[in-house]
């Protein structure tokens, strides 16, 4: 039977902690027994989780014996780690233990030195600060996990069952998986990533910042734009265009356009019932195929999928209410 420890420590995000204790604890093979023992383990036995308290029946000495160590997210990753618990992960990688983080779990895991240039990743609103905090892991903040073997990372929230499911189908199978994602109600393999809720902000309106160029580009989306003409609208050279842009936006101009075109076509499907071709055009491709190919490199899904998952019900006009 596979092993599995789940770390808590204070201020641990109760989701996180108890997702993949109930994806594991789920999972039966041919049979009917079970294909994981699970333990909660913590550096101490009383656990601080915000709108509760719990008390943990095993220490980190349990990480000796597993096969799996789940490092679930915590509200605060600027918290230092234990160094009980980040020699307790290494002593066990060291025997070829599996580690997986969930969401901001993996700043406890980049505490390890384990993700050091490795491609990982953690809820989006925690990446760049993940990226700056430890510039040795190459932080992908569109994914909802990240498998790099023995090491894996996910996104926040549901992601954790993206995560687990897959450990679950490594371990033993696609039949097995399966079967716990539908106790579970979740897809085994979801269309997309994170990249589909990832809210962009601008940067601040400053003299020196590009707010009120790129306030002009997103008025305009519709139109065709070359790197010179958004130069001449911000009154510099392209050479310098190009230097605030990646300094404010980490893009280059026409890399934020196309960005912005694909977020403003998010935006038109969850709204509104306009055809894809309408929309292509109202936010300046050239053509619906030119959108669905940026859609589906930048949002990791088709733009029907996406309003199949996201479109808003309409609402109904007051005036026909009794």
């Amino acid at each position: 039977m596979h092993r599995v420890a789940v770390v808590a420590l204070d201020g641990v995000v109760p989701f996180d902690l108890t997702a993949p204790c109930e994806v594991f604890r789920t999972v039966r093979l041919a049979g009917g027994e079970p294909g994981y023992r699970v333990r909660v383990c913590g550096v101490e036995n009383d656990v601080d989780a915000g709108t509760f308290r719990l008390r943990v029946q095993h220490d980190l000495d349990e990480l000796e014996h597993a096969d799996t160590i789940i490092l679930p997210g915590i509200y605060d990753p600027s918290v230092p780690v234990p160094q009980k618990l980040v020699h307790a992960v290494l002593s066990a990688a060291a025997r070829g233990t599996r580690v997986a983080s969930i969401c901001s779990g993996a700043f406890l895991l980049a505490a390890t030195g384990l993700l050091d240039g490795r491609r990982a990743t953690t809820h989006w609103r925690a990446a760049a600060e993940l990226a700056r905090q430890y510039p040795r892991i190459r932080v992908d903040a569109d994914v909802l996990f990240v498998d790099e073997g023995q090491v894996l990372t996910s996104a926040g929230a549901a992601a954790a069952f993206d995560l687990c499911l897959h450990l679950v189908r490594r371990d033993y199978g696609s039949a097995v998986a399966a079967e716990t994602a539908r106790i579970s109600v979740m897809p085994l393999e979801r269309d997309g990533g994170q990249s589909q809720f990832i809210v962009h902000a601008p940067p601040a309106a400053d003299d020196a910042s590009l707010a009120r160029v790129l306030d002009w580009l997103a008025e305009n989306l519709q139109n065709e734009f070359s790197v010179e003409a958004i130069a001449r609208r911000a009154a510099m050279s392209v050479r310098n265009l190009n230097r605030r842009f990646k300094e404010q936006t980490g893009m280059t101009p026409l890399q934020w356009l196309l960005k912005a075109r694909v977020r403003r076509a998010q935006v038109l499907l969850e709204t509104t019932s306009h055809s894809v071709e309408r929309i292509a055009t109202e936010v300046g491709f050239g053509s619906v195929n030119a959108l669905r190919e940026h859609f589906r490199r930048i949002v990791l899904t088709s733009p029907q999928a996406y309003r199949r998952a996201f479109q808003s019900k309409p609402m109904l006009d007051s005036a026909t209410l009794p």
